[in-house]
């Protein structure tokens, strides 16, 4: 079924909004896209939290540089179906892990037409499409992963996030590229920094969270499980750290190259550059993250997001397509067995590879057309 098209008076409107998750992305989605004049519905797998929320008139806190902003919801709800139901967008800023079961849960309730952006995807794309076709959904929907969470945020309490800034710039890619235009189009009503990335897989290789975290929290594992708390992108962030982030940036972007994908790839060095080409958030978003102090955390090394999300995933990805490119990727493979080692798990057969969701053994020509026509 061909998707239609949004005009581009509808494309500066407002549209409705479900947004599903209960971390810190998902409440400054739910609260700065409803402060944007959105119809904005929330959805946790947390019942208790969620009804806790719409006891108390659905209405979350934002705090941000301009101060503190009411953000009344249209809808908190345990109900996945009422939360999506009429949405044109649906925001998933979940992890990774979460994707497959947050598909089998959406799948008897979504619609022709609807876009799904994951934030970031780590090709969850895919996977998601794959879960919800072996649940009977057969709703042509799209796809579309940015390279980031459009936000730097930390919740503050319950039904109160704190956003340190914004993402200036989103490259995303789509899925399947065949809706591209609508996705694109229903995306940037929301949010206006999104940048074309092109297909699904461009979007997982553009996805910052697999470069900058996985040296982080293997090369502080000592302190992090030495102090209460340990702030790993300020004194956990040196130019040793800083070294090795640089040549895995390097694999990325020649992984990209090597399938044929064109700049800018947003090397992660601009994150910590004031004077280079602007990154995805913007000039100065290292320093006004670690001034924030939001990130002074107590980290359990093996539960953490990082290891379990950017590693065994994301990680686990990109040495898979680097693999499958014929590009050599000797520090994502060595972060990506320490990381391993640590959590005594050998995540390149446990991750998410190209080889678990089942497609490594695709020709070129076979994945163009895998990208472009979806499932």
């Amino acid at each position: 079924m061909r998707l239609p098209l949004i005009s581009s008076h509808h494309r500066r409107s407002t549209i409705d909004i479900a947004v599903l998750g209960g971390g810190n992305g998902s409440h400054a989605a739910a609260a700065d896209l409803t402060l944007n004049g959105h119809a904005v519905r929330f959805w946790r797998r947390d019942k208790t939290a969620i009804e806790s929320l719409a006891n108390k008139g659905a209405t979350l806190t934002l705090k941000d540089h301009a101060g503190s902003h009411q953000a009344s919801l249209a809808l908190a709800s345990h109900d996945l179906g009422a939360v999506l139901d009429g949405a044109q967008l649906i925001v998933c800023p979940a992890p990774a892990f979460a994707q497959h079961d947050i598909a089998l849960q959406m799948a008897p309730h979504l619609r022709d037409g609807q876009v799904i952006y994951l934030t970031p995807g780590t090709f969850g794309s895919y996977t998601m499409l794959r879960a919800l076709r072996d649940a009977g959904c057969s709703a042509d929907v799209a796809f579309v992963e940015s390279g980031t969470l459009p936000y730097l945020a930390r919740l503050h309490g319950e039904g109160e996030i704190a956003v340190t800034t914004r993402a200036t710039r989103l490259p995303s890619g789509v899925f399947p590229m065949r809706h591209h235009s609508h996705a694109m189009q229903i995306v940037a009503a929301a949010y206006p920094a999104l940048e074309d990335a092109g297909d699904a897989l461009s979007g997982a290789l553009m996805n910052a969270g697999p470069i900058i975290h996985p040296p982080l929290i293997i090369m502080n594992a000592g302190p992090i499980q030495h102090f209460e708390h340990w702030d790993i992108h300020n004194e956990g962030t040196q130019p040793a750290v800083r070294a090795v982030t640089t040549q895995l940036d390097a694999e990325r972007i020649a992984v990209r190259e090597a399938l044929g994908y064109q700049g800018p790839h947003f090397p992660l060095a601009n994150h910590y550059d004031a004077e280079a080409e602007e990154w995805m958030y913007g000039n100065l978003a290292h320093e006004k993250l670690v001034d924030s102090g939001d990130w002074r955390e107590d980290l359990v090394l093996t539960e953490h997001r990082y290891m379990r999300e950017d590693i065994a995933f994301g990680l686990a990805f990109l040495v898979s397509a680097a693999a499958y490119a014929g590009v050599e990727a000797p520090v994502a493979s060595g972060l990506l067995a320490i990381g391993s080692a640590i959590c005594d798990d050998d995540f390149r057969r446990s991750g998410r590879t190209l080889e678990s969701i089942g497609i490594a053994g695709l020709s070129r020509q076979q994945m163009t057309q895998l990208l472009h026509d979806g499932l």
